[in-house]
Order: C-alpha cells, then structure tokens, then sequence
C-alpha cells in the first residue's frame, strides 16, 4: 500500500511562493560572503602579474615580511600539495612560479591584520620578470609560428561534426561572419570568504561559489589534506551566472589560514574581481547557409573560433556546446560544423549564463533572417518551417525524444500583442527616447524596428557525464505540528532553488511547515549551480527521498492498526498534516513521528555519449527552447537606442514557481540587452582596460524594457514533475533578437556585438572576415567531460600532477 498526498497543502509545486531568503535580502538584513567576520580575523590580499606572458627570476618578499601587521607572505614554494588546481584539467597554478600567463595571474598572498595594511605590504613585494612575447589574438594564436601559452601548443579542444552529406548542393546561399565580445558575470557580491583553521588540522571554509564539493576537490590536494579535514559552508551569494564555477580566492584564504592559525578573510575589489574570475568567451564565427526555394533548410557550413584564455577552466564544454548548437533549433539534414577554443594569454574565459549556445545564436539567427529576405519570406514563417521537433534528428545524430515545442513558442511569442506606437505612448517623458534624458533631440531621427529570434541550450551536463544529486530529507514531529527539513548542498545563487526544494518536500510530504538545513559539505554533492540543471537534479533528488519518507510513515500507520487491530479501508493519504484512509481521519500525522524519519536520496539523469571522431553522439539530457521579439527605437542622428518591448515565449516543461520564472526571464533578458548594446570587456595586448562599472557598463533598471513572457508548459518526460530549467533560454536568445530590431530600423548589417552608437550610425563599416583559420593539425589534449576526472579520483585524469 502506497500513500498519496491530496492537494491543499499550501505554497507546493505550481505556485508562486514568496522566496524563502526575500525578506532579509529586501530588509538588508542577509549576510552575504563579503559580510563575514570571526574574532581575530586577518585579512588576505593577492600580489598579481602586471604581464600577460613573462618568466620569474626571482621574487624578494623580506620587505612586505617586515611591514607591521603583516603575518605571513605565501609563494609557490610554500603550497604543501599539488601546485595546479582547475574544473576539467588541473593546469591553473595556485600560484605561478615559473611562468606568468596572464596579466592578473596570482603571484603571492599575504595576511595582515587590516586590508589597508595587506594591500600596501603587497606594493613592497619585489618580482623580477623577464617579459615574453605574449599571444592575444586567438587567430593569431593558431598560427606555427605564435608563442606558445603552453608547452603541448595553443589548442585547447578542437571539434568536427559531419552530418549527411556537407556537399549538399542548395538553390540559395547565404553566408556571414560575426564576432561577440567578452563578456562579464558583473556580480555584484564580489568573490569573498571566510578560512577559519580547525583543532583538528583542516580547516573551515565560508564561500560564495556555485559547487562546493568540487571546491573542496580542487583545494583539498593543494593544502594536502584528506577532503574530510577540508569542511566548506555556502556563504551568501551576491550573484554568480558561472564565474564562481572556478575557484578563486577558496585555496589563497585556506593557505592563510592555516599558516597563521587565525581566521583569514579574503574580499576582491571591484578591479581584481575581473581578474579574479573568467569570463564569457568571445568569438568569431563564420557561416553558410543553403536552401530550397521553398525556404526548407539543405545544409550548413559552421567554423567557430573561441579565445579560452590562459587556463582550460570549462572551455572544452563551452566549445563544445557551441558547436552542437550551430545550426539553432532547426531540421538540417546536412552539415558540417568546426569549433576550435585556443589558448591565449588573455585572461581566462569559462562559464558564463548560456555557455556557448549565446555567441552561436547571434549568428546563425542573423543567418536566417538573410535567407528570408534572400528568399523574399517571412522571418517567423522561416522559422517555423524549420523548426525542430520531438523525433527531430541533430547534427550530432541525437534524435529529440523529450519534449520540443519549437513551433509553438514561435507562434505564442509571435501572438504578444506589439507596443503602442511612438505618439501615443511617449508623452513628455524625456527618458520615454533613445538616450533618456541626455538625449538632445526630441524624435527627430527616430526609427523602429523589430527583430525575432529563437534559440535553446541543454539542460545540466552532456557528453557522457554521469551528473548527479543528493538530497537528505528527514520528517519530524515539531512544537506546532509535522516539521520537515530539507538538507542539500545545491548552491543558492539568487535563481530560487532553495524555495523550489521547499516546494517540491511541501508537495512530496504534505507539510507546510519546511525547514532549509544551510548548504555545506557535510552532505553528499548537489553538483554545480549552473547548466540550468538544479531543479531537475537536486529537485529530483528531493522528490526520491519524500517518496521514501512517505513509505516509511504508511508502514507506521498501518503497524499501528494491525497493533491496535483495526482494518484501515482505503487508500492512505495525507492532507494538510492529517493522515486518513479513504475518508476516514486516522490521527495527525506528527502522532506517527515518535522518532523521525529520514532519507537520503541520489537522482541521476539518463546517460548521455561523448561525441565519436565525426561528432555523433547522444550528447544532451534535455533540451529547452525560447523565442524572443524585440521592439527598438534608435535615433539615427546620435546612434542612440532604447528597446520598448521584449516579448518572451518560453519552453519550460512545468513551472514549479511561475513568479520565480518570470524573474529569470527577466534577468536573463537584461544580460542578452547588455551583450546587445554594452557590455564589453575591453583587451589591449591582453590588459583589461575597464576593469570597473564606471567604465565596464550594464543595463540599469532605465536600460531594461517591458518584459512580456508566456510559459509554454509541455512536460518533459521522466524528469522530476516534467520541469526543465529556465535559466538560460532567455539569455541565449534575447542578444539575437535586438539586434535583429536594430538591424531592421537601420539598415546595417551588425554583425558584432556589442553595437556600439558608430556602428549604428555607419561611421563604422561592418567587422570584415579575416578569413576562417585552418583546422588545427594537431587537437590538443584530449578532453575530459565536465567534471568526469574530479567525479572519478581527481588526480589520474587531470594534468598538472
């Protein structure tokens, strides 16, 4: 006999709960990282390279060693375990010892008792370089004769997809080149902790990051400690969008920590926050569309170029994400796809919301709104003769078995009604025009426009990564009535996770009163916050172990029948705390809690295939879908824009809390705006040159346009309530749409982003080609797919050891 939760438990799945952390975040009352003290803390800093490619002679620290107030200067000489760490190939030095190479790379930490102290005694560390020539030019990096940024060459995965047949002929051709920039997290709650040093030798480590037990696996052999000596506690978190997926400040404050014996803070300024983190990976991107003169798509020709930087980080997955994604959401019986990420002595680029499916949607999107005027159709009708569906193949070979409902997130999108026109919505608002209130025309110059794109991203890990999640739950009898209490280490980074969880236990259980156990080690792995997986994995893994918790209650209550000898007749269920067969009341369900119950529980999703030699594979768990339209005003005199009206379609399978979606689909609009119109990292022979927000610029709240969203809700199958994350469609698809306006209220071709007011205006001709570079002869080292080696036994498939 099973049991069964009725409806009527208030605040579960399908609702729009109140966040569990709002009213301390509104009320300022949330401690994030950077709020952290303990009792005789000292405060870490970080020496940096000034060069993005140089040899060290020789580093003289005794100065900084004899500045008042400071405890203890670190080098490369004094990490007890292994020098290297990183998420998929561990070459990324603690600290650099030999080589520097990147302008920022970490090259000594120090602890002293105040931050103004820690950072002047830094001034005092005297580093001897020996300059080398330095590669910041990712075409240039592929050239035999560039530096090399590492011993075994600048290529750092090199990818091939063959599908059908690549010489398909087509009536008609279309072809383009585009570039996107590097783009940053621009968090803001910079990377922080808190190190505390443990009787026991370990150490205590507080942190804003986005997977802590992959932390842990990174530090642990750099401290050479056991992992169970090494306990991390998620600290607040002020924002993420995957530049916390790599470690940062986490092994610099432990190595404090424990040499000095006191607790050890570590906060970034806004500056070194950029270069403390990765960033997104710009791009350059050449493409060929063919098709029928009907407008059914033949074949597709696509070269992709990424600059990695100077680490791996998760580039091998960003490529590889990008280049199973390069024909967009629709049917292609022929292609043949190249993505290449190299080396550079940039900074390094990882993770970033949309991972690599962003820079591929820019382009082939623009690619089919010029087949649709080359071909004198439609741009949505294009699209929806195209699009793709469940039975649909990729070019990888994998068929959709899950749920696609590509055609109607076009139509729906299609469907929001437009703006009001100009005239009548605009009033004597000044800000209501291109500029705001530093605009100074009145309309003279202004033109509409609208664009329409689509796009999708997997959802979690791909490329045969066995990802996984663990979740305790435990049911226990509380002062007012059944208390249940979640526990998982899925790291809250502002998308809501935590108030799903309580959802998914309060439906699971029905139990209205959820208790949230802090997010630390102490429990198994949630894996990374990121992918858009945590819902359907960590979700996943709370509604296994209710199921459990529900089992062990209904044998409870019908082991106290048959002691009491009573014959229950009915189903047994739960509703609203109160346990009844059939539609008998058998007692309360606290009554059946004399000791708790607790389970704990792991979900796995199904299994994917690593891409073979021609690029064929299962690769994907899931797939999400969405499309945007965009309404833009630009005044063609000052290049000025102000975007109206953002209207969203998304494919969400079912959304767990409605309210919460549509605040991810708001959020991720406004990163898609801001790599549309100005977000840029700006490299001069590989320095950052706008390291601040004064100079690196986001959207504001006056940037952002009205954000009109449908949630097109059509299960996944086999997934946790049929749900798919939602974090990332949005941001994949929105850059893609304003451009495509801005393109069709000026004229121009923009084929890079961010536009800047030159371009719009045609001071600046179109990014030209400079030619799509040769396939690397040789592919680099072989990749390792996210996170398999650190999952297996971190060391014997990483490099660096």
């Amino acid at each position: 006999m099973s049991v069964r939760i009725l409806p009527g438990t208030r605040g579960g799945v399908g609702e729009s709960v109140r966040r569990v952390d709002g009213v301390p975040k509104v009320k300022g009352a949330f401690q994030f990282a950077s709020d952290l003290w303990a009792e005789g803390m000292l405060w870490g800093y970080t020496l940096r390279s000034p060069h993005p490619h140089a040899r060290i002679r020789a580093v003289e620290i005794s100065a900084a060693l004899t500045d008042p107030g400071v405890h203890a200067v670190l080098l490369a000489a004094d990490v007890p375990g292994k020098k290297t760490y990183g998420l998929e190939f561990s070459d990324q030095p603690v600290l650099a010892w030999d080589r520097v190479r990147y302008a920022g790379e970490p090259v000594a930490v120090l602890a002293a008792a105040d931050l103004e102290t820690a950072r002047r005694a830094t001034e005092r560390i005297r580093v001897d370089y020996d300059v080398l020539p330095a590669v910041t030019d990712m075409g240039e990096a592929l050239r035999p004769d560039a530096p090399r940024v590492h011993d075994f060459g600048n290529v750092l995965r090199h990818i091939r997809i063959e599908h059908g047949d690549p010489g398909a002929p087509a009536d008609v051709w279309v072809e383009g080149y585009y570039e996107t920039g590097m783009q940053d997290q621009a968090s803001l709650g910079p990377e922080a902790g808190l190190a505390i040093p443990a009787d026991d030798g370990g150490v205590d480590l507080y942190v804003a990051t986005q997977w802590l037990h992959v932390d842990r696996m990174q530090i642990a052999p750099c401290l050479n400690l056991p992992e169970e000596k090494v306990r991390l506690y998620l600290a607040g978190v002020g924002g993420a969008f995957g530049a916390r997926e790599d470690v940062s400040m986490q092994v610099h404050a432990c190595l404090l920590a424990l040499r000095t014996r006191r607790p050890v803070k570590m906060v970034y300024s806004r500056e070194e926050s950029f270069y403390g983190h990765v960033h997104r990976h710009p791009s350059r991107i050449w493409m060929r569309h063919g098709a029928r003169r009907d407008g059914t798509l033949v074949n597709v020709y696509a070269r992709i170029l990424m600059d990695g930087g100077a680490y791996a980080s998760s580039s091998a997955a960003v490529i590889g994400n990008a280049s199973t994604f390069a024909t967009g959401p629709y049917e292609v019986p022929n292609a043949l796809i190249e993505g290449t990420c190299v080396y550079t002595n940039n900074p390094p680029c990882g993770a970033m919301r949309g991972f690599g499916a962003v820079q591929v949607c820019f382009a082939y999107e623009a690619q089919m709104d010029k087949l649709a005027r080359a071909l004198g159709m439609d741009p949505v009708e294009i699209r929806l003769k195209n699009a793709l569906g469940t039975g649909s193949v990729l070019p990888t070979g994998q068929v959709i078995t899950g749920s696609a409902p590509v055609r109607e997130v076009i139509r729906r999108c299609a469907a929001i009604p437009l703006p009001e026109e100009p005239a009548a919505s605009r009033g004597g608002d000044p800000c209501s025009y291109p500029g705001g209130a530093g605009n100074v025309s009145r309309g003279e110059g202004l033109r509409r426009g609208m664009g329409f794109a689509i796009g999708f991203k997997n959802i979690a890990y791909s490329e045969g990564f066995d990802d996984s999640a663990e979740v305790r739950v435990k049911l226990f009898a509380g002062p007012a009535g059944p208390v249940a209490e979640v526990h998982s280490a899925a790291a809250e980074v502002g998308q809501g996770i935590h108030t799903v969880l309580t959802q998914i236990v309060r439906t699971g259980l029905g139990v209205e009163h959820v208790l949230l156990h802090p997010p630390d080690t102490q429990v198994g792995s949630a894996g990374s916050t990121s992918a858009s997986r945590q819902t359907m994995m960590s979700g996943g893994a709370a509604q296994l172990a209710c199921a459990v918790v529900r089992e062990e209650l209904c044998a409870r209550v019908r082991r106290r029948a048959e002691a009491e000898g009573r014959a229950l007749r009915g189903e047994i269920t739960l509703e609203g705390g109160a346990v009844l067969a059939g539609n008998a009341p058998v007692g309360r369900v606290e009554e059946f809690l004399e000791m708790p119950i607790e389970c704990v529980r792991t979900y796995h999703h199904r299994r994917t295939q690593p891409l073979d030699a021609r690029g064929q594979g299962d690769v994907h768990v899931a797939l999400a879908f969405a499309a945007q339209r965009a309404v833009v005003e630009v005044d063609e005199e000052l290049g000025l824009v102000r975007v109206v009206q953002v209207a969203t379609a998304q494919d969400v399978g079912r959304a767990i809390n409605p309210q919460n979606v549509a605040g991810q689909i708001e959020g991720g609009t406004a990163q898609g705006l801001g790599l549309a119109l100005m977000e840029e990292i700006q490299l001069q022979d590989g320095q950052i040159r706008n390291a601040s927000f004064t100079d690196y610029l986001i959207p504001t709240i006056l940037d952002m346009p009205p954000v009109i969203s449908v949630l097109v809700e059509e299960p996944e199958p086999g997934v946790p309530f049929g749900a798919k994350g939602v974090g990332e469609p949005s941001t994949v698809v929105s850059t893609a749409a304003i451009v495509a306006a801005l393109r069709d209220a000026t004229g121009r071709e923009l084929n890079r982003v961010p536009v800047r007011p030159d371009d719009l205006i045609g001071l600046s001709p179109p990014v030209a080609s400079p030619g799509p570079p040769p396939s690397p002869d040789v592919p680099g080292p072989e990749p390792i797919p996210k996170r398999a080696g650190l999952a297996a036994g971190q060391a014997d498939l990483m490099r660096g050891d």
